[in-house]
């Protein structure tokens, strides 16, 4: 009887685990031909890095507020620039050309925005 109801319970166990999933899944929608896709939203000059380079490269790299370097409140100039600006945001404080000078020394999270952008192709808006 003991093995029965262990047997029993092994089977039970393995029936429930195999529905389990650990991975998170992304959101995915149906389309029209039953084929399922999946939306990530990139990661854009004017949705991700103004806000980062506002609150990170001020005066500095904007001119309008009073900065003498490159100007970084333009696409152009971060799209050309994009990994040297990497490179140097990448740098610990002490070390000769880290940025932000006159900062902190950007999370991973933000170093990885920047990385990002580059990956995503270097989206304007």
């Amino acid at each position: 009887m003991k093995k029965m109801i262990l047997f029993l319970t092994l089977v039970v166990t393995v029936v429930a685990f195999t529905y389990c999933s650990h991975s998170k899944k992304a959101t995915s929608s149906t389309n029209s031909t039953n084929t399922t896709t999946t939306t990530v939203a990139k990661v854009s000059y004017t949705n991700n890095i103004v806000p980062m380079i506002m609150n990170n490269c001020v005066p500095c790299h904007v001119p309008s507020k009073g900065g003498n370097k490159k100007a970084y409140d333009n696409y152009p100039n971060v799209k050309a620039d994009i990994d040297e600006m990497i490179r140097r945001i990448e740098l610990n404080p002490g070390d000769r050309g880290f940025m932000p000078f006159k900062h902190a020394k950007l999370s991973d999270s933000a170093i990885n925005v920047f990385k990002q952008f580059k990956a995503d192709g270097i989206v304007e808006n």
